[in-house]
């Protein structure tokens, strides 16, 4: 097994014409462009003040004391089954179902789960559990802490995005479990120890994993309202609306972008001889591509709010104001990647977890042409509704004048992102 053989095979595989992919993602942007601009005259998300609430039912039953124990119990006993297997099973992905578990049930699988029901790991997430169990041993309030400075925002967590993406994509034996314990247990200290020091909100900004699935379930039917704390159903795009404006939010999703854009591409042949011929040595080349990689992603970020801010003519922030249109593009990103890892090795993952000896992984869903249908469509409705998102967010912000004109960086920046998604898939 090849628990990081993201995708059905090289690029060149994939049974689809490039010109019906480029021609029909280009027509998708630049219709959706000038319906919403011809159709689409004032703002109509409200971000975290939209949904109709859940039944009283629900309510009660996903807020009941034995339900959160029963879900942060079934994180934590997760955790020690796979730490158990990383410490004495065998050195041996075939056998072992640790690095899938990590690569493919969490990081994949958090995906799916996330978009479903919401932000899971914050309740899963062991770490939260250990502390909150640490601190009522010692009598003490789990919210108690220094406060967050605010600058500090979410760049724990996009800087733990870019050493979980190192180890997946560059490290030299991503699947070795000295490999995973080593990383596991350094990011097991800094979030203990920052929990510690500012309260179990340092998990809300700092944990990885939690700040992934937070803004994958931005774009979930299911939500809170933080005025009363209903559970309500909303539009996914009142959910992303409403994503906090919140420094290193948009490292974070670069991260997710550039990271997945670089997986997408090292593992074409002329890259592989690139990493393979560097005098540099491969671990250093595959550094530098994957800090490439996302460099390049927020580079054009930043040149196109760069251009909007000079069109709009009073916009302050535009880096953070339209960060929240790039996670429908990441969800597209990883859905296109990824799709097929989850469906065959997450099912083999858990034959190995059942006690099965190297099975065989189960057969795809669908065939070469499906998998290839479905990762452009991915791709390209992320950018749809990534384009939604920033029209939306853009009648509101600029005069009306201008509100179309300011978001003609934005449909560059979109195009530019298609037509290297796309490139990836089937160049």
């Amino acid at each position: 097994m090849s628990v990081l053989a993201h995708g059905i095979g090289a690029q060149h595989d994939l049974p689809l014409s490039p010109f019906y992919a480029f021609a029909g993602a280009f027509a998708a942007l630049f219709v959706s462009f000038l319906a919403l601009g011809l159709l689409w005259s004032a703002s109509r998300f409200r971000g975290d003040r939209a949904g109709r609430p859940l039944p009283s039912a629900l309510q009660r039953l996903a807020d009941a004391r034995p339900t959160r124990i029963a879900v942060r119990a079934l994180g934590l006993a997760a955790a020690l089954y796979v730490t158990l297997n990383l410490v004495l099973g065998p050195d041996d992905p075939d056998r072992n179902p640790g690095p899938g578990a990590v690569y493919v049930l969490l990081w994949v699988g958090l995906v799916p789960a996330s978009l479903l029901l919401g932000p899971v790991w914050r309740l899963l997430n062991p770490l939260r559990t250990v502390h909150l169990l640490g601190c009522r041993a010692l009598g003490r309030d789990p919210a108690a802490g220094r406060p967050l400075p605010a600058r500090l925002g979410l760049w724990p967590a996009a800087a733990g995005l870019l050493a979980f993406t190192w180890l997946e994509l560059v490290s030299p034996d991503p699947a070795s479990a000295t490999a995973l314990l080593v990383f596991l247990s350094l990011h097991t200290a800094v979030q203990l120890v920052g929990a510690a020091r500012y309260g179990a909100g340092w998990f809300d900004r700092a944990d990885a994993f939690e700040v992934y699935s937070g803004l994958l379930a931005r774009l979930s039917p299911l939500g809170r309202r933080p005025a009363d704390r209903r559970l309500v159903l909303r539009s996914p795009f009142n959910g992303l609306d409403g994503t906090p404006q919140t420094p290193g939010l948009v490292a974070t999703v670069c991260v997710m972008l550039g990271s997945t854009a670089y997986d997408g591409f090292s593992d074409s042949p002329s890259w592989i001889t690139t990493v393979q011929t560097s005098p540099l040595g491969r671990t250093t080349a595959a550094t530098l591509g994957l800090l490439g990689a996302v460099a390049l992603v927020a580079a054009l970020y930043a040149l196109c709010t760069g251009a909007v801010r000079l069109i709009s003519g009073r916009l302050s922030h535009p880096l953070t104001a339209f960060a929240h249109s790039l996670v429908p593009i990441a969800l597209g990103y990883l859905v296109a990647h990824y799709f097929t890892l989850f469906v065959t090795e997450g099912p083999r993952t858990v034959m190995v977890a059942s006690g099965t000896d190297n099975p065989a992984p189960p057969e795809p869903l669908l065939g070469p042409g499906g998998v290839a249908t479905l990762q452009v469509a991915a791709i390209v409705l992320g950018h749809v509704l990534g384009v939604i998102a920033a029209h939306d967010r853009s009648v509101r912000l600029f005069p009306p004048g201008r509100a179309v004109a300011g978001q003609l960086p934005l449909l560059v920046l979109m195009i530019t992102y298609t037509t290297g998604g796309l490139s990836l898939l089937i160049a």
